[in-house]
């Protein structure tokens, strides 16, 4: 059986459903493969807040007309919560609580449950917000129907979907490091800041803010830092004009979850 037909199964046992879509190579998937199963009667649903990139935003709604997905916004409120500005290693716990509580209302309405683009490589990395789903009832599809990041990839390729080779992306948020609070004008900035590299051609970077918003660690791939370097002049002028005070490139490049790497070093001390 191939991996489509077994995703293909999994969703069809599900009369309808509603689908947690931020427009990344995952969720875009998930979100096809729902309408594909379950048409009018699978929802894609992406939470707006200042947590998500206005290019992500507007990517997603592109992405559903061009594939005939039902598709709305709903408004997500993380910033009202204290748990989540203090920015503790647990953000993304009480971030996806704040998704659940604006999907449960319609995922109620239409007698669904809400499903997520989790893969199984997910679940061998730091994601708090994967408890949060589980205690909402949130179903993993890609889990379990076996399917990996390369899966989802390989399969999306196939389909012809222009997310097969979509950057990893992940909530602005992401990029303050954790102790340091987060605030609407902090992620405005690095959204700014992020849009800024990607008029320079880095479609893959991150704009790490530290020190209260003062210091930007910018990652790019390794392999493209001597093009970041031959445009620092014009980078740093312009980071500088998003409210930052001093901006350094990562001589290790962009990696993925990096912030995680402190949690690791907690753990390692004795």
């Amino acid at each position: 059986m191939s991996t489509l037909q077994r995703l293909r199964d999994r969703l069809a046992r599900e009369d309808r459903l509603v689908v947690a879509f931020s427009g990344g190579v995952d969720s875009a998937l998930l979100a096809w493969a729902a309408h594909d199963v379950l048409g009018a009667n699978a929802v894609a649903v992406t939470a707006v807040s200042p947590s998500l990139p206005s290019r992500e935003r507007r990517a997603a709604k592109a992405f559903a007309t061009r594939h005939g997905i039902s598709h709305v916004e709903l408004a997500t409120d993380e910033l009202a919560s204290d748990e989540y500005r203090s920015n503790t290693a647990q953000r993304c716990f009480h971030c996806k609580n704040a998704l659940f509580d604006a999907l449960t209302p319609l995922a109620a309405a239409m007698r669904a449950p809400v499903a997520l683009g989790t893969n199984l490589d997910d679940l061998g990395d730091y994601r708090p917000g994967l408890r949060a789903a589980q205690l909402r009832a949130g179903i993993a599809p890609f889990v379990d129907a076996g399917l990996s990041k390369s899966d989802v990839r390989a399969v999306s390729a196939d389909l012809g979907l222009d997310t097969s080779d979509k950057p990893a992306a992940a909530c602005l948020a992401s990029r303050i490091p954790y102790g340091e609070p987060v605030s609407a004008e902090l992620l405005a900035r690095i959204e700014r800041a992020e849009d800024a590299l990607h008029r320079h051609g880095f479609d893959i970077c991150r704009v790490r803010a530290y020190a209260a918003g003062t210091l930007a660690r910018v990652e790019v791939p390794a392999d493209r830092l001597d093009e970041l370097m031959r445009h620092r002049g014009e980078v740093d002028a312009e980071l500088r004009d998003c409210g930052f005070v001093y901006v350094a490139a990562d001589l290790a490049g962009f990696r993925s979850g990096s912030m995680n790497a402190v949690l690791q070093i907690g753990a390692a001390r004795p």
